[in-house]
């Protein structure tokens, strides 16, 4: 391990008795096959092996914790999807243990923050390198990480988007970019689409369109929705909407070259803009695939067009990259690259920093201009240790070869889930691209009835497996480290499907 990265690498807590990196695996097609294939007949596939070790749990009871967590904690930070939830000890890349060792396949990652893996070796040490030289000072000095790292970062990206500003998430992230769009452009209204999460910072939660996730404040002054362009559930959508492998049951009559429902949904928010915005705007926010919605993939030509518009009423575009940027969707290492347009400014975070708190804004020099009519700071932003880590992701990104790995893993997991679909009458969508991948239950596929998954998540965490939840309930979101496998592919589709047995 430690020749591989050409330096001596300090292991977190516990050992490796293997040689390979992705959790001590040995991929071999033929076996992943087999696997694949008898899934029917097997319980629940074997998990696949790891050689990491974790250390023993010296912690409180899980009892006590539980206790420590209702009396402590604030409500906004104890969100959990199961009854009795996991007390988690240590993880390494695509694997978390638990208070008693119980291993379990990491498919959230962190809410789709940990890209490169979980304590992955060459991040570890070099966050330990620096941690060992400084800890923080300020950008009133200079200190070589953050200006090294900003340069490294802005070359991924293209055109004149050259210009970034450290922030420690990515609801920090949004509410800047906001800001810098109405400062920009001396206009103050922006449009978001309906169930898009952008964050819950002020500005943010203003942004975000998702009614659960409101409070009873004025957060979204000058803020307007429009009608997310789902092709599943969505007024519009056909049969070959979308960018990825999962598309819809739903008819297609679109000659070649054309797509009738993204020119709808372009159209409602054209009829949107001009109904609720006084003239000029400033700025059009959106994901590129709505995470949090349950990975709702818009039609392919959709974001093209809705540029085309924005800037007609002099509006800025703010790719939110926070959960499908470095290199998570396979094909393009940002998700607006996908869909062929360049934004004025790009956020990100999560994945950034494979979960140590860390976020940016990057946008040109005359936008960022705009910060300077003021002072403004950020004692965090650029934080030594933080950009020594943001460093370290590139490089691993592009060492493991990991953008490549999300395409290809990606592509034989939406295929199996596919196959999930066509067996099950409860799988009703399955979406995604890379490791970005929803899937939508429902009661049944002639309805569309949506099926809570809250007691699937549960059996799926009994199995060994941690999934996630679209906000609408009735979504599995399956966005794993970017290190995972094919074979960790096999076994959370026999989990599923063993799931999706016991149900019935």
């Amino acid at each position: 391990m430690a020749a591989k990265f050409g330096r001596s690498v300090v292991f977190p807590a516990g050992s490796l008795t293997g040689s390979s990196l992705y959790g001590g695996l040995s991929l071999a097609r033929p076996a992943l096959a087999a696997r694949l294939a008898s899934g029917s007949g097997s319980p629940l596939p074997e998990m696949p092996p790891c050689d990491f070790k974790p250390r023993a749990y010296e912690g409180y009871s899980y009892d006590k914790t539980k206790q420590l967590r209702k009396e402590h904690l604030n409500p906004g930070m104890t969100l959990t999807f199961y009854s009795r939830p996991v007390l988690i000890h240590q993880g390494y890349m695509q694997w978390l243990f638990d208070h008693e060792g119980k291993r379990y396949l990491d498919l959230f990652a962190g809410i789709v923050t940990v890209s490169v893996g979980h304590c992955h070796p060459k991040v570890t040490a070099r966050a330990q390198d620096q941690l060992s030289r400084l800890w923080h000072t300020t950008n009133i000095y200079m200190h070589p990480n953050v200006h090294e790292y900003a340069e490294k970062l802005t070359a991924r990206l293209p055109g004149n988007l050259k210009v970034v500003y450290f922030t420690n998430s990515g609801s920090e992230a949004n509410d800047l970019a906001l800001l810098m769009a109405r400062l920009y452009t001396g206009a103050f209204d922006a449009i978001t689409l309906r169930n898009s999460y952008h964050g819950a910072s002020p500005y943010a939660g203003g942004l975000t369109a998702i009614g659960t996730w409101k409070y009873q404040l004025p957060l979204a002054l000058g803020i307007h929705n429009s009608v997310n362009a789902d092709v599943f559930r969505g007024p519009w959508g056909g049969a070959n909407c979308r960018d990825s492998l999962g598309q819809t049951p739903r008819n297609c009559d679109c000659s070649e070259g054309q797509c009738v429902a993204a020119d709808k949904y372009a159209q409602h928010a054209r009829e949107t803009i001009v109904g609720s915005c006084p003239g000029k705007m400033a700025a059009f926010i959106y994901e590129p695939l709505q995470g949090s919605a349950g990975v709702v993939q818009p039609p392919r030509t959709y974001f093209k067009q809705m540029f085309e518009v924005v800037r007609e009423r002099g509006g800025l575009c703010i790719s939110d990259e926070v959960q499908s940027g470095f290199g998570r969707l396979g094909t393009h290492f940002w998700g607006f690259e996908a869909h062929g347009v360049v934004p004025d400014i790009v956020t990100m975070a999560k994945g950034m920093g494979n979960g140590i708190p860390m976020g940016a804004v990057i946008t040109t020099p005359e936008v960022a201009e705009t910060m300077g009519r003021a002072v403004h700071f950020n004692t965090f932003g650029g934080n030594p240790v933080a950009c020594a880590i943001g460093s370290a992701v590139l490089d691993v990104i592009d060492e493991d070869r990991l953008q490549e790995n999300s395409r290809k893993v990606g592509e034989v997991f939406m295929k199996e889930l596919i196959k999930l679909r066509e067996e099950f009458e409860v799988v009703g969508d399955v979406r995604g691209k890379g490791l970005m991948i929803g899937v939508e239950m429902v009661k049944n596929k002639s309805t569309k009835e949506p099926l809570p998954v809250g007691d699937l998540l549960e059996k799926f965490k009994d199995h060994g497996v941690l999934v996630g939840k679209g906000a609408n309930g009735s979504s599995f979101r399956f966005s794993p480290p970017l290190c995972f496998t094919e074979e960790d592919v096999a076994f959370a589709v026999g989990a599923f499907r063993k799931v999706l047995l016991e149900r019935n």
